[in-house]
């Protein structure tokens, strides 16, 4: 499990924000590896019901989740407009797990005034939002990658 980050230490890097379903989110900058135009993965049967599938990226298989569904949010209609959509390529050690977003944000650099823990939410042990900050008259949920791409488990690399 990833170590509780303390404001100051989310104060110091830059965060890649991003919409799901109307709200705006953010992981750290150093942990996406890259973001891609949005396509259709390869479903995967009998996976969990956030992950849309896996596609090839640079020779490597890297699977796919829906952000929205992932943080409890509906998937987005099969009429919507998808053209801002995105995947965003969080990388977590020699991982690699796309997160399909709404639409990309801009880099933001969280004051530690405006940081704060996040609101209690019960029942969500695997709940990756671990600060708010403050941000153009609403928040912005900051996020832990490895929660949010349930990495927690230490997953180990097939040799």
């Amino acid at each position: 499990m990833s170590a509780v980050p303390t404001i100051e230490t989310i104060a110091r890097q830059p965060w890649l924000s991003f919409q799901l379903h109307g709200q705006h989110y953010a992981v750290l900058l150093s942990q996406v590896s890259e973001v891609i135009r949005d396509h259709t993965p390869t479903p995967v049967p009998g996976a969990a019901d956030d992950l849309l599938g896996i596609c090839h990226l640079r020779g490597n298989i890297v699977p796919v989740m829906d952000g929205r569904r992932r943080l409890g949010f509906p998937a987005a209609a099969p009429d919507a407009d998808t053209s801002a959509m995105r995947i965003v390529v969080c990388a977590h050690e020699t991982h690699r797990i796309g997160v399909r977003v709404d639409a990309i944000g801009e880099l933001l650099q969280p004051k530690v005034e405006a940081i704060e823990p996040p609101p209690a939410r019960s029942g969500r042990v695997d709940d990756p939002v671990q600060a708010v900050m403050g941000w153009e008259g609403g928040f912005v949920a900051l996020l832990d990658v490895v929660r949010l791409c349930r990495l927690q488990q230490g997953l180990k690399d097939v040799a």
